[in-house]
């Protein structure tokens, strides 16, 4: 361990650093970078003068590239992460510009031309695709498209106080009041908790263990738009989880449950004597 000495200078050292903008890279980080700069997909994720400004970080010195020594087997089929149209969407973005969308429906239909304000780019890491979170000035509504459906996009000049009113409009729209619900792992079921955080990792969540009951609990954090998909994931847990906070959910689930049991011609105060009178076995 390093003497208080070291480690006061160590921080003036790095404080100093921060101030002036100057960062450090170890020999490590530059063969990485070095490595991502020679990917395919650098130059369409980049533009050509911060590839440029990369690269004097690693012409200093000769170092190994880090990926000659792996090899990987039986992987599945890459797909493109980076989408041509990321660069001039961000950069409508820095320039805090409108801009005119044009987009076609998931039948392949081709919409007319629209007016907006760019809100946010996302990548969701379950469906792999890339989404433009935006504005729509004409008809006052937030939409969510996927960059795929998009044909074009182009800067529309627009004053700053039009800029301004419009993302206030737009900020008001999707900061949408946000619901909590609490998901508890049923006790045999905790060696899957892995499996079942995952299926929850695209919403905001907080876990937390009670040591006498054993069990965990899942702090959900959901806007209105994000319930189905909650939903859904419940569904497709099936019996490893339960709803014991939110009076929607457990009544939607409720819901679930009622019509699957109709479908088989059971009903639901003949399904409850069932489930109390004797343990029902599945063959197999």
């Amino acid at each position: 361990m390093n003497n208080p000495f070291e480690k006061i200078f160590n921080y003036q050292l790095s404080s100093r650093l921060e101030e002036t903008g100057v960062y450090t890279l170890t020999s490590q980080e530059r063969s990485w970078l070095k490595s991502m700069l020679e990917h395919p997909a650098a130059l369409e994720a980049l533009e050509p003068r911060t590839i440029a400004k990369l690269q004097e970080c690693v012409l200093d010195e000769e170092m190994s590239n880090l990926l000659d020594g792996l090899e990987q087997k039986a992987g599945s089929l890459e797909t493109q992460i980076v989408h041509p149209l990321l660069s001039p969407i961000r950069r409508i973005m820095r320039n805090r510009q409108g801009m005119t969308i044009q987009c076609r429906t998931k039948k392949g239909k081709l919409n007319d031309p629209q007016p907006g304000i760019p809100y946010k780019l996302e990548y969701s890491m379950v469906k792999r695709e890339w989404y433009l979170h935006w504005y729509n000035s004409s008809t006052r509504s937030i939409l969510h498209t996927r960059l795929c459906h998009i044909l074009s996009v182009e800067q529309s000049r627009r004053s700053r106080t039009y800029y301004e009113e419009q993302m206030t409009r737009a900020q008001k729209l999707f900061e949408a009041p946000r619901h909590e619900a609490v998901v508890e792992v049923i006790r045999i079921f905790n060696a899957e908790l892995t499996r079942i955080l995952h299926a929850f990792s695209c919403f905001d969540k907080r876990v937390e263990y009670d040591e006498e009951e054993r069990t965990y609990r899942i702090h959900l954090t959901f806007t209105d738009s994000e319930g189905q998909f909650v939903l859904t994931k419940l569904r497709f847990l099936g019996k490893r989880v339960r709803v014991v906070e939110g009076r929607y959910l457990k009544y939607r689930m409720r819901e679930t449950a009622r019509k699957a049991l109709a479908l088989y011609g059971v009903e639901a105060e003949e399904a409850a004597g069932t489930a109390n009178n004797e343990e029902t076995k599945i063959p197999g």
